[in-house]
C-alpha cells in the first residue's frame, strides 16, 4: 500500500481507502471481515456517512482496537428522520449525530469532520451563514475535529468551498464518466444529453480540472467517491463506454487527478476489497484505462442511480437506492434469481408504494427519474 500525505493537515493516508455506504444492514461478522481484509492490506481511511446506529456500533466495534490508526471521516448533516436517513443544517440535530458517532466508534475525536452533501452555491451559503461551518470550526478548534472536510459533487459549489480557506478535505465523486466532456463544455450542459452525442472524448471539463489542481496548490486532499461509478463501469453492458473498465483502471484513473489522495471503494465481501488491493501491485499498462475512453463515441450517467440514497427521506419510507439496485440486478439478467426477488420482497416498503410526490428526484445530484423506475420496478417484481 502506498499511502499520500493531505498537506493541510499532515495525514498520511492510503491511496486506496474503504467506503463503508454498502455494510448497512450487514452483519458484525460481515462488517468485521471487510473491515479487516481493508485492514490488514493496508488501508487507513475510512467514511462513514450513514447515521443508521447498527452500522456504526458494528464498524465501531470491528476498528476498536485500532481506532488510533485510522482516518474516520465522519459526516455533519447526515441524521436521521423516522428511521431513514436525511440531510439537516440543523445544528443540534448535527451535533446530536457526531456525538452519537463518537460514542459507537468509541473515539473522542473525528479525524475528518465532513460537512455533507453540499452541491450548490445556496446550500454552500446556508452552511456559511447558518450555523454549520460556524460549529465544524469551533470543534476543529476545540480537537474533537482534527480537519474540516466538505462532500460534493458539483465542481463550482465545491471549488467556491475550497476557496473559502476552510476546507481541509473534499469529498468528490470522480471517475471518467463524470469528468470526461469535450473541451468547450460548461457547467450548466453536464446533464444535458446532447452534450455527450459526441465523436470522441476530449479533455476534461475545465471546471472539474480547476476544482482539482485548486485543491492540489492549497494542499487541500481529495477523497473520491463514486470511483467505480456505483460498478457500473466494471460492466460492457452499463457502463456508458460500451466496454468494461477495471477495478484497478478505474482507481488509476482516480488517483491521477491532481489533489487526490485515496479513492475510496465500497465492497460487501473480503474478496472484493483484496481485488481493489490489488491496484498497488498492478503494472502500468494493467492500470492503463486510455483505450477504452478514447474508443468511446458516447457517454453519459445522467440518470444513473448511484444507490448514494441521498434522495432521502421517502415519506412512504421506500429505500429507494435499495429499489434501485435490485432493479438494476433484475432487469441486466435473463431470468431473474429467486433469490433476488426474495430480497426485493424482504424491503419494508417497495416500488408500487410511491405516490410520485417527486421530492426525491429534486434531491437527487444525478437526475435518476425515480418515480418512472418505480413504476419500471413495481411491473418486474410485480410490487
Amino acid at each position: 500500500m502506498h499511502y499520500r500525505r493531505i498537506q493541510r493537515v499532515g495525514f498520511e493516508v492510503s491511496e486506496i481507502g474503504l467506503g463503508c455506504e454498502h455494510l448497512e444492514q450487514k452483519s458484525q461478522a460481515l462488517v468485521e471481515e471487510v473491515v479487516g481484509a481493508a485492514l490488514q492490506g493496508g488501508v487507513n481511511i475510512l467514511d462513514v456517512f450513514m447515521p443508521q446506529p447498527e452500522v456504526r456500533s458494528r464498524i465501531g466495534n470491528a476498528i476498536r482496537s485500532v481506532r488510533q490508526q485510522i482516518y474516520l471521516q465522519g459526516h455533519i448533516g447526515a441524521t436521521l428522520e423516522n428511521g431513514q436517513y436525511k440531510r439537516t443544517r440543523e445544528v443540534q440535530s448535527c451535533d446530536r449525530y457526531i456525538q452519537d458517532f463518537m460514542t459507537r466508534f468509541h473515539t473522542d475525536y473525528i479525524d475528518i469532520g465532513m460537512i455533507h452533501f453540499v452541491d450548490n452555491l445556496e446550500d454552500w451559503r446556508a452552511v456559511e451563514s447558518g450555523g454549520v461551518l460556524e460549529y465544524a470550526l469551533q470543534l476543529k478548534q476545540k480537537g474533537v475535529f482534527r480537519a474540516i472536510g466538505l462532500s460534493s459533487h458539483e465542481p463550482l459549489t465545491a471549488l467556491t468551498a475550497v476557496q473559502s480557506g476552510h476546507i481541509d478535505v473534499l469529498m468528490f465523486s470522480i471517475n471518467p464518466s463524470f469528468d470526461l466532456l469535450p473541451e468547450k463544455t460548461v457547467i450548466d450542459a453536464l446533464f444535458d444529453r446532447k452534450t455527450y452525442e459526441q465523436p470522441a472524448l476530449a479533455d476534461a471539463n475545465p471546471l472539474r480540472q480547476q476544482l482539482y489542481e485548486e485543491c492540489a496548490r492549497r494542499g487541500v486532499g481529495i477523497t473520491v467517491m463514486k470511483t467505480l461509478s456505483a460498478g457500473q463501469l466494471l460492466f460492457a453492458h452499463a457502463s456508458p463506454f460500451g466496454a468494461p473498465l477495471t477495478v484497478g483502471q478505474c482507481e488509476h484513473y482516480a488517483l491521477t487527478r491532481p489533489g487526490v489522495v485515496s479513492a475510496l471503494i465500497g465492497c460487501v465481501s473480503g474478496d472484493e476489497v483484496r481485488q481493489a488491493l490489488r491496484y498497488s501491485s498492478l503494472t502500468e499498462e494493467e492500470k492503463d484505462y486510455t483505450a477504452v475512453l478514447v474508443n468511446s463515441k458516447r457517454y453519459t450517467q445522467s440518470g444513473a442511480c448511484m444507490y448514494c440514497n441521498h434522495c432521502l427521506p421517502c415519506p412512504q419510507q421506500i429505500d429507494i437506492a435499495a429499489v434501485h439496485k435490485y432493479y438494476d440486478l433484475a432487469r441486466n439478467q435473463s431470468e431473474m434469481p429467486a433469490t433476488l426477488r426474495e430480497h426485493y420482497l424482504s424491503l419494508s416498503a417497495h416500488a408500487s408504494d410511491c405516490i410520485e410526490c417527486g421530492d426525491c428526484e429534486e434531491r437527487c445530484p444525478f437526475g435518476v427519474e425515480v418515480a418512472a423506475n418505480m413504476v419500471k420496478a413495481a411491473a418486474l417484481f410485480g410490487q
